[in-house]
């Protein structure tokens, strides 16, 4: 990754708009819909946004906020910018950010649409009910392994909360996830010629057992807690849960 993601709370923080016009507009409705507080002056904001057309005047005025410790975003100027601002899907509190670290707005917002139409508008509320719930899931299911079970669990497809289904109520005494093994012979390194069902076996595998040699771009489409393996052979025993075996 060339940029870390992450979402920030601005809730009520100032966060400093230094422009006019369209962009200038733009960040502004983009600011308040996040609930921060549009200050035009320097003094206790942490985050600016620069909307100049004079590209010497952005740069200078950069300069300075970052000196005095502000993340600068120059709009349409990414060398500029400690931070660029995503194309944002909305299923709040769902929120999808779809960045390109500057070098095509156009592409992210081409992948947004995408992700719209795609997205289900219930999202938000299954959220909700997740949160309201991780209380009494928490109690029946004590310890942080078992609990990432049940959710994986309650989620996967045709599950009582696939996101992308009919979500039906939450089921607290759990689902279990059957034990399973899905080899992958590898084609390429390329992870595009990947399946949508080895896809989906790598992003919900609890274990990958791989050989040195596969692409860092492979695994990286599994999840970041998965327990990994590199040999090539399988444990023996097999541990419980849900195994992937690269190859």
């Amino acid at each position: 990754m060339d940029s870390l993601p992450i979402f920030v709370r601005l809730s009520g923080q100032p966060v400093l708009l230094i422009g006019g016009g369209p962009a200038a507009d733009a960040k502004a409705r983009l600011i308040e819909g996040a609930g921060g507080v549009i200050v035009r002056e320097p003094a206790m904001a942490r985050i600016a946004f620069v909307a100049l057309d004079d590209a010497d005047a952005a740069a200078a005025i950069a300069a300075r906020l970052k000196a005095d410790g502000c993340l600068v975003n120059v709009v349409d100027k990414p060398a500029l910018c400690d931070f660029t601002v995503p194309a944002i899907v909305d299923r709040s509190p769902v929120i999808v950010a779809i960045g390109t670290g500057g070098a095509s707005a156009s592409l992210a917002k081409v992948l947004r649409a995408r992700l719209e139409a795609l997205l289900p508008a219930t999202l938000g509320d299954l959220a909700r009910r997740v949160f309201a719930a991780r209380g009494e899931v928490a109690a029946r299911h004590p310890t942080v392994d078992a609990r990432r079970r049940f959710w994986d669990a309650a989620m996967a497809p045709g599950a009582p909360l696939d996101p992308f289904g009919e979500a039906g109520d939450i089921p607290f005494d759990g689902v279990r996830a059957a034990d399973s093994l899905t080899e992958i012979a590898l084609a390429s390194a390329d992870p595009d010629d990947l399946t949508i069902r080895q896809l989906r076996a790598l992003g919900t595998a609890d274990l990958i057992v791989h050989p040195a040699g596969v692409a860092p771009a492979i695994l990286d489409r599994a999840r970041r807690d998965a327990d990994r393996v590199v040999g090539d052979a399988l444990p023996d025993p097999l541990p419980s849960g849900r195994v992937v075996w690269l190859r």
